[in-house]
């Protein structure tokens, strides 16, 4: 099985204390039941008009704070679990994507946390949760053409040896490591801040574990928690 070692600079705990996440590497089979990810988005999206979560304000309040440290503007450009939620709100569903993108931003959406979902065969090295210097490329898509940008310096990304693989820590994927079903090589992150219950990050992680499982059996799975102050 592949290995990702995913690395957290130090200067990350200033911006995020408490900061920690699960690491989850699948080497997927092939997609059998993609239904599976349809039915994990639908109960996700009641869950959220339901109001399940008692804590999930105050995590992606946690979330706001954060990027305003490093100088992003949270109500322009909100993490990645607030965008999803927020669309959830409004509409009362989501359409569906790609099944496993599906997944992920069920468990997503469900437990108000930012889920990134890549495809590491792609990536040049392995992925470092960094300060940027402004000066990384971060590929993207714009007005339907590929475009190259760089992060404001200072911003938090998520980066590999190529360059930046996520803008504002989870705002924004990039292209070049975009996931979907047909990868082989999967790696998630699910990342949190201690308004979020640790019980709840590994209820989060182990439910998109069993998601996988469903849709792709006889995938190989590896499970780990990272982060500052985890024993």
């Amino acid at each position: 099985m592949f290995s990702v070692i995913p690395s957290i600079d130090d200067s990350i705990a200033q911006i995020g204390p408490g900061f920690r996440a699960i690491s989850i590497v699948a080497e997927a089979a092939p997609l059998t039941h993609p239904e599976v990810a349809e039915e994990f988005l639908e109960r996700a999206c009641k869950s959220v008009v339901a109001g399940e979560m008692p804590w999930a304000d105050a995590h992606l309040d946690a979330w706001s704070e954060a990027f305003k440290k490093f100088g992003a503007k949270p109500k322009r450009t909100p993490c990645s679990a607030e965008a999803l939620r927020k669309r959830v709100i409004r509409d009362g569903f989501m359409a569906g994507i790609d099944p496993v993108v599906d997944l992920y931003n069920a468990i997503s959406i469900h437990y108000a946390i930012p889920v990134g979902g890549e495809n590491f065969g792609a990536y040049v090295g392995q992925p470092r949760l960094t300060i940027a210097e402004g000066t990384e490329t971060f590929d993207t898509i714009k007005d339907g053409i590929a475009a190259e940008e760089c992060p404001e310096p200072g911003e938090v990304v998520w980066r590999d040896e190529a360059g930046v693989t996520c803008r504002r820590w989870n705002w924004r994927q990039g292209v070049r490591t975009r996931l979907s079903a047909e990868a082989t090589q999967m790696w998630f992150i699910l990342e949190s801040l201690p308004a979020m219950p640790l019980e709840m990050l590994h209820e989060a992680g182990d439910e998109l574990i069993r998601g996988l499982q469903l849709m792709m059996p006889g995938t190989s799975i590896k499970k780990e928690l990272i982060g500052f102050d985890i024993e």
